[in-house]
């Protein structure tokens, strides 16, 4: 008697109506246990569907194009007559079945923290296999990347941008009536864009079996740790191995007065109302990029930081632009300059600075973006044997392996920079190494973004630091002025900027600033990585017109190659 078996989708979480983006299988193939059999496509990602069973295709009861919601059936298969009937779920497991759990502890890996470290790390070591408990404080995965900080952040600069171009067009004879501003529509469109995302990684966790615990987790010792729940109970959880992903913490200044007039990046984003004046203290990423957002929503805006420069890692030329091209939004950007109080009154926020941009001012919002700091000592790290360094960052190998054998760390807890693209390459380090594969931590560079108007990108060693370093390098810039592209874009303002070590060619290094500038870098990191020099580069042929040309052309002006420049002198 033929056994026949209804293979049906597995649990999609929140998603429904699924596209069908490949077939896999036809009537008569042979599968194995968790061959693929079809792929679809979310809004989050590309998804395999596995067999949960082995045995021979007897029909296909989908159509490529369509559309699946969980449950919906796939396929019928002839399995061998020992398999019983009832072996069979209903509603077939996730692709990647978990494996018996190590001995007598709850996981096999724990992950502390849902970021995108976090997350990353779980999903990994799901698919190889493993049984894992995610902890996570809040309803829902992201973290603060995406939940309060890289992802609503973008959302809302996206926005400022197609505003003030909109507004530019009219030098060139398309005008536009003026902007009407709705924050409720705002806000809305901020938390959609946020709220598919995290949708589509509380979907990704159950098709991995991920077990999501809502609490704060601290370290019983290095095999447990007590978590408190969201509803007021605690759990003891055990584990063979753990991941720590717990993040940073944003600095608060402890002169500011309780207002809530003042808020940090989360209370920005908030969008609370549109101030006629505010105050950002701190010139780095974060407080430039809020200061892009407000100041194209109307707010006039001044900035105070403490060091000589806006974003300190970034080379003087390449800031020296951004700053012309933002003049208009800043009636004053203190540099050398310290907050010394703030008095909240009725009318206003009245602040005082001292050192080289000494006075007194008035605001209608101020924002605090001095900075993070790592979030481990709430952890209760010396109940796991870990050690923390000076700075407050859990120390870590190659492979991200902590002090103590059983306890791994990654991202911001691990020290700078901290971007969430490090982390989640960190987190499948550490998901790997758990699981007793050989992989580690061994990227040369990690890149920069500031996603401002103009975006500034950067990697690797910066002109200004080679010099305070004493290390000789050649440096080479091709100005946007000269690419068609970025003239017929409006940005002929940019600029790209190749470092080259003097004594092997090689590139260690480079900038670019102009539009899209976050999504070209990723060019210098690949060529540094492969330790390619400026005759690798400049003979890769690039698309024209584009505005990505300028890497090659850079590193043609590098070997004085360049066509599209005036002639150097000969020397």
């Amino acid at each position: 008697m033929r056994n026949i078996t209804e293979i049906r989708v597995p649990e999609l979480g929140d998603f429904a109506d699924v596209g069908v983006i490949e077939i896999l299988i036809k009537p008569g193939d042979d599968v194995a246990l968790e061959q693929s059999l079809i792929v679809l496509e979310s809004d989050k990602a590309s998804i395999d569907v596995p067999s949960p069973v082995a045995g021979r295709i007897v029909s296909v009861e989908l159509s490529l194009g369509g559309r699946v919601s969980t449950g919906g059936l796939i396929a019928t298969i002839e399995t061998a007559q020992a398999k019983a009937p009832e072996a069979t779920p209903a509603h077939p497991a996730p692709a990647i079945a978990p494996q018996p759990v190590a001995g007598n502890v709850d996981c096999d890996v724990l992950v502390i923290g849902g970021g995108p470290g976090g997350y990353s790390a779980a999903f990994r070591a799901a698919d190889l296999g493993q049984r894992v408990i995610l902890v996570e404080r809040e309803a829902t995965l992201g973290g603060v990347c995406l939940n309060v900080g890289c992802i609503p952040s973008k959302a809302l600069l996206h926005i400022a941008a197609v505003k003030e171009e909109a507004e530019r067009l009219s030098q060139h004879g398309v005008s536009f009536g003026a902007p009407s501003i709705d924050l409720d529509k705002l806000r809305g469109f901020k938390s959609a864009t946020v709220g598919k995302l995290t949708d589509g990684l509380k979907a990704m966790a159950k098709m991995r079996k991920v077990d999501v615990v809502r609490g704060t987790a601290r370290f019983a010792d290095a095999t447990a740790v007590h978590v408190d729940l969201h509803d007021a109970r605690t759990r003891r959880i055990t584990f063979a191995k753990a991941i720590i992903a717990a993040g940073s913490a944003r600095v608060h200044l402890p002169f500011l007065p309780r207002d809530p007039r003042i808020v940090d990046s989360t209370g920005a984003l908030e969008l609370p109302f549109i101030p006629e004046r505010m105050l950002v203290i701190g010139g780095g990423i974060i407080g430039l990029e809020m200061a892009t957002v407000y100041s194209a929503l109307g707010a006039r805006i001044d900035i105070v930081e403490v060091a000589d420069k806006l974003l300190p890692d970034v080379d003087r030329d390449v800031v020296a632009i951004w700053r012309k091209r933002n003049a208009h939004r800043f009636d004053n950007i203190l540099l050398g300059t310290r907050v010394e109080s703030v008095e909240a009154t009725p009318e206003a926020l009245v602040v005082k600075t001292g050192g080289e941009g000494a006075g007194e001012h008035c605001y209608d919002l101020i924002l605090q973006a001095a900075g993070r700091r790592p979030a481990a000592e709430a952890l209760d790290p010396a109940a796991a044997g870990l050690n923390i360094n000076a700075q407050g960052f859990i120390e870590v190998d190659a492979q991200m392996r902590t002090t103590s054998p059983t306890i791994f760390a990654v991202g911001d807890v691990t020290g700078n920079p901290m971007l969430a693209h490090k982390a989640v390459h960190q987190a499948h380090v550490a998901a790997e190494a758990a699981t007793g594969a050989k992989g580690f931590m061994d990227a040369k560079v990690v890149p920069s973004v500031a996603y401002t108007d103009p975006e500034i990108a950067w990697v690797g060693v910066t002109e200004d630091s080679a010099k305070a370093a004493g290390r000789t390098v050649k440096v080479a810039r091709f100005p946007w002025a000269a690419s068609g592209r970025a003239i017929a874009n409006g940005a002929d303002y940019g600029q790209t900027k190749l470092i080259f070590d003097a004594d092997t060619h090689r590139i260690i290094g480079g900038s670019i600033i102009g539009p899209s500038a976050g999504d070209m870098i990723g060019e210098i990191c690949l060529a540094i990585e492969m330790g390619a020099d400026a005759v690798d580069i400049g003979k890769t042929i690039h698309p024209h017109p584009t505005l990505g040309e300028t890497i090659g052309m850079a590193a043609e002006v590098a070997e004085n190659t360049c066509t599209d420049l005036p002639p150097t002198s000969k020397k």
